[in-house]
């Protein structure tokens, strides 16, 4: 049987490049952190047209509604999978949450007060959440 040495490492012969490729695969995690947040947001923004009843009165941002949150619910996927390649998208998110405040008269027709109040709070929240991936993005990110 072979005999394991288990002890410290610093007489390794690729430490240093393990150290590097450790540092890089947990450089990126700090944009995760908001993976969770991002998820439910999209969960919920995909699913809100059937919570709040509006998609008998306003197909159009029903189906609107469901593929933006499914957009989002793949980014927090992304921020979670490959964080490091996922902060240009940051920005992306921003734009999302603009988009969704100003849909219910762009893509709507008469949208009453609790869908406008409802797609206000979603685009809020991703441009706030999207803000926030984008400055953590910017401070991990080494500068040359």
């Amino acid at each position: 049987m072979a005999d394991l040495h288990r002890g410290d490492l610093s007489s390794h012969p690729d430490v240093s490049e393990m150290r590097d490729r450790y540092a890089r695969v947990l450089g990126g995690r700090d944009v995760a952190l908001v993976d969770g947040p991002v998820f439910l947001l999209g969960l919920y923004c995909a699913a809100s047209p059937w919570i709040l009843h509006y998609t008998a009165s306003q197909p159009a941002l029903a189906t609107h509604n469901l593929i933006v949150g499914i957009a989002i619910g793949l980014l927090a996927l992304g921020f979670t999978r490959a964080p490091e390649r996922m902060y240009g998208l940051s920005w992306a998110m921003c734009a999302m949450g603009i988009w969704m405040i100003i849909a219910p008269w762009i893509v709507g027709s008469r949208p009453d007060a609790g869908v406008i109040v409802n797609n206000i709070v979603i685009g809020a929240l991703a441009l706030v959440l999207g803000l926030v991936c984008a400055g953590t993005a910017a401070k991990s990110t080494p500068r040359p």
